[in-house]
């Protein structure tokens, strides 16, 4: 069963808009936003830290369990289109183990 991982850049709404339309896809049991545990390089005691320029758009990452690759692909497909409906940025991560040669 493939593990899909989506990190998106962008608002709480467009995550919410795209764990929502995931949710309804048929076969699709498991969807759900996990803590990111990729460390940023946030420095809370620089002297520009929490000026408005150096806010960006959030970031939230969504864990997908397709119950095969042909369900994956869909929600690839799916994920691309309404996140640039949405205008945000939608990343997929891959497991090593996953890749084909």
């Amino acid at each position: 069963m493939p593990l899909i991982r989506i990190r998106i850049t962008g608002g709480d709404d467009a995550s919410r808009a795209i764990r929502d339309l995931l949710a309804s896809l048929p076969e699709i049991e498991h969807v759900e936003e996990i803590q990111d545990l990729m460390p940023h390089m946030d420095d809370p005691d620089s002297s520009s830290a929490g000026l408005s320029e150096d806010s960006g758009p959030g970031m939230q990452v969504i864990e997908v369990d397709a119950p095969d690759d042909a369900a994956a692909e869909r929600v690839r497909e799916t994920v691309e289109a309404l996140a640039f409906k949405l205008d945000v940025l939608a990343e997929f991560e891959t497991d090593e183990s996953d890749v084909r040669e």
